[in-house]
């Protein structure tokens, strides 16, 4: 049985006031013990709130690393700054580092490894734009972002990644794949990590990240291969996400 995990990216938002909002909305809540909860603000946020989770079950992620080792690398992060702030896991690949700041398939597997290098757990994040899903080109784009990564791990780190399916096009815009189309994408992940390994396969959380909220949670996280949620905006609104937890328990 595998653990659901409900991870909120904050992006480029939040504020003190809301870490102490959410994390007192979640020490409250009485969260399903077997429903995996992660926060993952800002790096400005991360020490506040890795003291404000310090007692609590609930995860800290961070939003990318610098696969570099620490030196003169102005601007950046590294894993084992991270570390210092209770980070627990990070997202790799997602599709606005990719889009917007330039990360290919090369970038994303060194940001893999360095945080396996560093004990931390790799949320790879995968999926097509709108003219992708448009040409056809779903199979090509997915599967080939997974086998990017996959390929080149030992078998061993492959099993300590969590994979995130995220639609591109319904990233913000309102739209959201209905849950046949996203179980659809989903057990094509599974399919392929299985001629990797049966095992890995059936253990490996993949979580939707295209839009899901309150009002659809429910119906997209009982399809049988959505393992959770990386959530956007509802990740800011304490209710809806603490709502999206109890969805997925």
């Amino acid at each position: 049985m595998r653990t659901p995990l409900i991870a909120g990216n904050w992006k480029m938002n939040g504020s003190l006031e809301l870490i102490d909002a959410v994390t007192e909305a979640l020490a409250g809540a009485h969260l399903d013990s077997n429903v995996e909860v992660a926060l993952i603000p800002p790096f400005t946020l991360l020490m506040r709130a890795g003291q404000a989770l310090a007692d609590s079950p609930v995860r800290l992620g961070a939003q990318t690393l610098n696969p570099n080792a620490p030196g003169a690398h102005t601007g950046e992060t590294s894993a084992a700054l991270l570390k210092e702030c209770g980070v627990e896991l990070v997202l790799t690949g997602h599709s606005e580092r990719r889009t917007l700041y330039g990360e290919d398939d090369a970038a994303v597997l060194a940001r893999v490894r360095a945080a396996l290098e560093a004990g931390l757990t790799p949320l790879l994040c995968i999926g097509e734009t709108l003219e992708e899903r448009e040409d056809d080109r779903v199979e090509a784009v997915v599967l080939g972002q997974v086998d990017a990564v996959m390929g080149s791990l030992e078998p061993a780190q492959r099993e300590r990644l969590v994979i995130a399916y995220e639609p591109v096009w319904a990233i913000g815009t309102g739209r959201t794949a209905t849950p046949e189309q996203a179980q659809q994408v989903h057990a094509m992940i599974r399919a392929r990590l299985a001629e990797l390994s049966p095992s890995l396969a059936e253990g490996m959380r993949l979580l939707y990240g295209g839009s899901m909220k309150a009002d659809n949670a429910a119906e997209l996280l009982k399809q049988p291969d959505i393992d959770g949620g990386l959530i956007g905006g509802a990740s800011l609104k304490p209710d809806d996400f603490i709502a999206i937890c109890h969805a997925a328990g």
